[in-house]
Order: structure tokens, then C-alpha cells, then sequence
């Protein structure tokens, strides 16, 4: 179609419904004569007549009518489709939606995000909570928060985090009772707290690495959750060995509350990052990711 085709079909749009050419060239701001010459000229270009015309009236004809009940739809979207580039013009507003994991949601939103939404008060987000790899657009997200080995290579990844170590610790009186392993394979002869993750349904494997050679095991014990903190109870309890976030135990390795093994078998991993699959983003989104984003200074 020729250009401001679109502009003259929104015209006819207005003219067909308000059935006068000077109701509708008041709400389109032209003047009757304008709006009356440019249907004239749509009309042409298309080849067959879309107003009956009398000295008091104007009316859609039979193919007026059709066409107005196709360009109904189509101009609602394009409006709709209009009012969502708000979202990219001018200051952050609008809404973001984001899918996480339970430890990026506790480290990495829980500190930060809070001062975000004050900051901005026409963002709003929201934030699932799940283990399981999601497709983002499939799923209505905006961006992701996951541990960066996990990140398609396709996705726009930005750090929000610093690097991280899992480990494996248990509580004096458990190793009183139990040698300490002196190799990931012994792990089979303990108790182990396993996690079983939400929404995929498998258990959280136990990985190690070192000298290049990597191991990923499954353990055994007498406690399956799916809740960290629940994990982490019985751990301290003494219930049995746990695999957990360096970050978490720090202070409790530090003064013995808790002992760890196999340290030279748990190398540092990727932290956390956020990733999405376009390089162009809202205004809101990209202010979030300012927010969040990762720096050691």
C-alpha cells in the first residue's frame, strides 16, 4: 500500500462510524473538505466505492461495511502496539518479569531489589521462583537470573553476582560417628542431606572437579527436601553431610560449628547472571540490570 495508507484507512475507520465528515474530521483534526478529498483518493486507489454520499448524510457501503469490520481488529492492535513503545521511550516504567532460582532470589533480589522499586516507582516486577530452566519468551518472561554455566550461549548474559563454591560440610558430632571422606566416591558409604529440586523433579547432583578430572554424583541419605532451609536445619542438626553454598557456611566452617571435606575436590563455578534474549530492552529492564549488575571494586 501506498505510504499513509494506514493513516487513510483509520480516516475511513472514523468517517464509516461516525457516519459525518465533519464529526469525524473534528476528531481527527482536518477539515471536511480535506477528509472528504482523501477518501475520494482511497476509494480510487482501491477501486471500489466505501461511502454512500447524500447532502445530509454519509454512510459505509456493503464493501465499506466489510472492510470496516476487518480494520476494526487491525487498528486496535496497531493502538496496542503503539502504546507498548511507553515502555522504551523516556524514563523506566512498565513491568518486568523475571524467573529465578531460590539462592539468586535470597542473594542477589532480596538486597537489592527493594531499593530498585523505590527508586523507580513506575517499574514494577515480578518474580518466579522456580529450579527449572525455563524458556523465557515461550514463557512470558523478560530476563532470567540463573549460575552462568547454565546460561545458553545465544542469551545476552550480564554477571550480578561474584563467583561462587559449593561444599560439602557436616557438624563435629556427625564426623564423631562417621570417618571423614577423603574422596568424592566414599561419599556413598555416608548420610547425605540431598535436595530435590522444585518443578524438574530430580535430585540436585553433587559435582566436584579437580586436575581436570569431574565427577557428578548422586547420594544417598535419609532426607530428601526441597527447601534449602529445611537442608541446611538438618545439616546443622547433624542429620547428615550437606552440599551448600560456601557463602552460607562461611561463619560456621570458620568457627568449627561446622567442618568441611573435600575442599580440594570443590573448585570455584560462574556466579549468578542475568540474561535475556535481545540486546534491545525496556527502559525498566535495562534499569534493573544497572541495579543488579555484578562489580568487585
Amino acid at each position: 500500500m501506498k505510504r499513509g495508507g494506514l493513516d487513510d484507512l483509520a480516516a475511513f475507520a472514523a468517517v464509516a462510524k461516525a457516519r459525518s465528515f465533519t464529526r469525524a474530521a473534528a476528531t481527527l483534526g482536518l477539515s471536511p473538505s480535506a477528509l472528504s478529498h482523501a477518501m475520494r483518493a482511497l476509494e480510487a486507489r482501491l477501486g471500489v466505492r466505501l461511502l454512500a454520499r447524500t447532502t445530509r448524510s454519509v454512510a459505509p457501503t456493503a464493501a465499506g461495511e466489510r472492510l470496516l469490520r476487518s480494520l476494526d481488529p487491525a487498528l486496535a492492535e496497531v493502538a496496542r502496539g503503539l502504546a507498548a513503545l511507553d515502555d522504551w521511550r523516556g524514563a523506566p516504567s512498565g513491568a518486568v518479569r523475571l524467573t529465578t532460582f531460590g539462592y539468586a532470589a535470597r542473594t542477589i533480589l532480596s538486597p537489592r531489589l527493594p531499593a530498585f522499586l523505590i527508586e523507580h516507582p513506575d517499574v514494577s516486577v515480578e518474580v518466579i521462583v522456580d529450579d527449572r530452566l525455563v524458556d523465557l519468551v515461550a514463557g512470558g518472561f523478560d530476563a532470567g537470573i540463573r549460575l552462568g554455566e547454565t546460561v545458553d550461549l545465544d542469551m545476552v548474559a550480564v554477571p550480578v553476582g561474584p563467583e561462587f563454591r559449593t561444599v560439602v560440610v557436616g557438624t563435629p558430632d556427625y564426623f564423631r560417628r562417621h570417618p571423614p571422606p577423603r574422596h568424592p566416591g566414599e561419599l556413598e558409604a555416608h548420610l547425605c542431606v540431598n535436595y530435590r529440586l522444585v518443578g524438574g523433579g530430580g535430585l540436585l547432583p553433587w559435582e566436584f572437579e579437580r586436575d581436570g578430572t569431574e565427577l557428578r554424583l548422586r547420594v544417598a541419605g535419609q532426607l530428601i527436601v526441597n527447601d534449602e532451609n529445611l537442608a541446611g536445619a538438618a545439616v546443622r542438626a547433624g542429620v547428615g553431610l550437606g552440599y551448600m553454598m560456601a557463602h552460607d557456611v562461611a561463619d560456621e566452617i570458620a568457627d568449627g560449628r561446622l567442618i568441611q571435606v573435600l575442599a580440594d575436590w570443590c573448585p570455584l563455578y560462574p556466579g549468578c547472571h542475568l540474561y535475556y534474549p535481545s540486546r534491545q530492552v525496556t527502559p525498566a529492564l535495562r534499569a534493573l540490570i544497572d541495579a543488579l549488575r555484578w562489580s568487585d571494586r
